[in-house]
């Protein structure tokens, strides 16, 4: 709106003072030229019982806000005068709130706001929502003071323990999806020993042992293994490859050597060791006797002499099982592999309605997009998702209000993802047909057999 049209329609107020939807034009025109203090000048001269709709309202209270007077814009739109659909009406609620210094009841405004329309959300307000206002007393020559700080400068030894132990939620074969073979080998394998360890103890079986996981990146070979350790009940050691690695000789060892002895002393316990690869791979390929001394450590911890394993179960995972070191495949160490397949098309649906569980949905066929999804792994499922999540929040955006997840938006996505596990599988096919030393890849072969069609 220009300055002559402006003018044109403050003439026209002039004429009908009762006009509140001609008023209520004008107010806001003149407060987005930063000339609250006129439009406020407007509103209380029409009384403010003129404004009966909620729109009217949220206008007059942002003109009486804009120009100062807050306690009157709060009187406008008290709380329960909106309903849930005003997001706009909370927004300038919270920001009311916040300028007369009640931090709790802002939040809850803002929050609620943001629940009714995500694309309200205001990170600049949000910032101010959470900043604490600390008074330092008077002392000396310095005057009473109230500081502004952020809602995080002040990080303690809680908060510090928070951020380095962070809590995690037990994770079961619940949110495991597809792999029932899978879970139901690791059941009669793994779980029911760890359940039932006296009943094993009569036949002189051990609690425990190592099991390798292999497949395809991607398919869900760590959320497997979180799961076993929450199925047991177990203490779950997430190892990752720096945990152990050193630049100084023999500091690796040590690192692993106390690894282990910390997993003993919390039994039941499981030890993950992700990309196991990187610390079990073949010793005649590496140039380095660094490298062969960590895996000569890494048996002996398995099995050692001296060393007691009872009530630990250790877990490997890896993409390439055929550059693991052959002697972590005998009896005792890992003896059982467990070949994890990309998920078929009853379990890509089953991933697909999980991932879709707390998102705005609307008219999903999750067995229609799992039939077009062949060689998907349950990442470039999730991916498929965050693709079709971006489509919705930009039409969101585009629209100014909240726009599901449609079937048209996993459609769209569908050309931009491709599968990623077919690079995987063809090299498996070629280890599983021409170096299948003692059977070790029947499980590929398998699932090539009943899938080598799709």
């Amino acid at each position: 709106m220009d300055d002559d049209t402006l003018a044109s329609l403050r003439v026209a107020l002039a004429a009908s003072p009762n006009n509140v939807e001609l008023l209520v034009l004008v107010a806001s025109a003149l407060v987005d030229r930063d000339r609250a203090e006129e439009a406020a000048e407007l509103v209380r001269d029409a009384g403010l019982d003129s404004f009966s709709r909620s729109g009217h309202r949220r206008a007059a209270a942002r003109a009486l806000f804009e120009a100062g007077d807050a306690d009157a814009a709060l009187g406008l739109i008290a709380p329960g005068s909106e309903s849930k659909e005003e997001a706009e009406t909370l927004l300038l609620r919270a920001r009311i709130l916040h300028q007369l210094g009640r931090p709790k009841d802002a939040v809850k405004a803002y929050q609620a706001a943001v629940e009714a329309n995500p694309t309200l959300e205001d990170l600049d307000l949000k910032a101010m929502l959470g900043a604490r206002v600390r008074e330092i007393p008077s002392g000396g020559d310095r005057p009473k003071m109230r500081v502004i700080s952020s809602a995080n400068d002040d990080t303690d030894a809680t908060e510090l323990t928070r951020l380095l132990h962070p809590e995690t939620k037990t994770v079961t074969f619940d949110d495991v999806g597809g792999l029932t073979d899978v879970k139901k080998q690791i059941e009669r394998r793994i779980i029911v020993p760890f359940q039932k360890p006296s009943l094993f103890q009569r036949f002189k079986k051990r609690v425990g042992g190592g099991i390798l996981l292999y497949g395809p990146p991607g398919c869900g070979k760590t959320l497997l293994a979180r799961a076993t350790a929450g199925e047991c009940k177990a203490t779950f050691f997430n190892v990752a490859i720096h945990d152990i690695l050193d630049m100084y000789i023999g500091e690796s060892e040590r690192k692993l050597h106390a690894i282990f002895d910390k997993a003993r002393a919390s039994t039941p316990a499981v030890l993950f060791f992700d990309e196991l690869e990187a610390l079990a791979g073949k010793r005649q390929h590496t140039r380095e006797a660094t490298s062969a001394k960590l895996v000569s450590q890494f048996l002996s911890e398995m099995d050692g002499f001296t060393q007691n394993n009872a009530g630990v179960l250790i877990l490997g995972a890896t993409n390439v099982p055929w550059a693991v070191d052959a002697a972590f495949r005998r009896p005792g160490r890992f003896d059982r592999v467990l070949f994890v397949p990309p998920p078929d098309k009853v379990a890509r649906a089953a991933i697909l309605r999980h991932l879709l569980e707390a998102r705005p949905t609307e008219d999903i066929d999750a067995d229609a997009i799992a039939s077009k999804t062949s060689g998907f792994s349950g990442a470039d499922l999730e991916h498929l998702i965050e693709t079709a999540s971006d489509e919705a929040i930009e039409a969101s955006l585009a629209s100014g209000s909240e726009v599901p997840i449609a079937q048209r938006h996993l459609v769209a996505a569908l050309r931009d993802v491709k599968p990623t596990t077919l690079e995987w599988l063809t090299t498996a096919r070629n280890y599983a047909r021409y170096a299948n030393e003692g059977g070790q890849y029947d499980d590929v072969l398998d699932f090539l057999k009943r899938h080598g069609k799709d």
